[in-house]
């Protein structure tokens, strides 16, 4: 957020000053997609961090969405009245979690409780809604969209990376060659999507193929609201 703050007084000094700056962002759309390095990152990695004792799934959910909520109004404090607020995949099935438990699919209770999460961020979205008039904020279900993707999408490769991954950070090691079969792998490293996934998901949070894909409506129609 002091990244956006220092680019806010760069756009004020290119068009004038900070009223207009304000103006000109409530033009803009805003993509917000955070949390998943607070479940993979903090949450599930116990041997880190105290929070999977300290709180239970709900709670947890709970002191993230607040969180989430207080950043949002200072990016509306700052001018956003145009934001896409994307929920969180199914982080149960990252290879990192699914090589954590004695499972070789995803791990249900991982993604129970990052549903927990997602079903709090769209009741965020639609309480901001009816609390700031001047804004339109819309969810992306980003967890339905992808979880009964990759097959339809013909990935094949579902548990496995791409490349050789570190044992330490479970990125690719740099240097490395990829696989051969990177169209057909859903990961590329022990965390991150492929591309083709990627764009999936993008094409349905533009305009969603079901009613479910995005609410209230989808960044096709958000853009064309004034």
């Amino acid at each position: 957020m002091l990244n956006h703050r220092t680019t806010i007084s760069r756009i004020a000094s290119l068009i004038g000053n900070e009223t207009s700056a304000r103006k000109h962002l409530s033009k803009c759309l805003y993509s917000v997609m955070i949390g998943s390095n607070d479940y993979i990152n903090n949450y599930y990695l116990p041997q880190n961090y105290n929070s999977s004792s300290k709180y239970t799934p709900d709670q947890y959910a709970a002191a993230l969405i607040q969180q989430y909520l207080d950043q949002l109004m200072t990016l509306y404090n700052y001018g956003a009245r145009k934001l896409v607020l994307f929920g969180l995949g199914p982080l149960g099935c990252i290879p990192t979690e699914i090589s954590m438990f004695p499972t070789p699919t995803c791990v249900d209770s991982i993604n129970d409780a990052v549903q927990l999460f997602n079903d709090r961020l769209k009741q965020l979205v639609e309480d901001l809604n009816t609390r700031l008039s001047q804004a339109k904020l819309i969810y992306i279900n980003v967890s339905s969209i992808q979880f009964g993707a990759p097959a339809s999408i013909g990935l094949q490769i579902f548990n496995q990376p791409c490349c050789q991954v570190s044992s330490t950070t479970g990125l690719c090691i740099p240097g490395q060659k990829p696989c051969i079969t990177r169209a057909l792998n859903l990961f590329w490293d022990d965390f991150h999507p492929c591309e083709t996934l990627n764009l999936y998901t993008a094409a349905r949070a533009y305009k969603k193929l079901l009613p479910w894909d995005a609410y209230p409506t989808d960044i096709s129609h958000l853009v064309l609201e004034s």
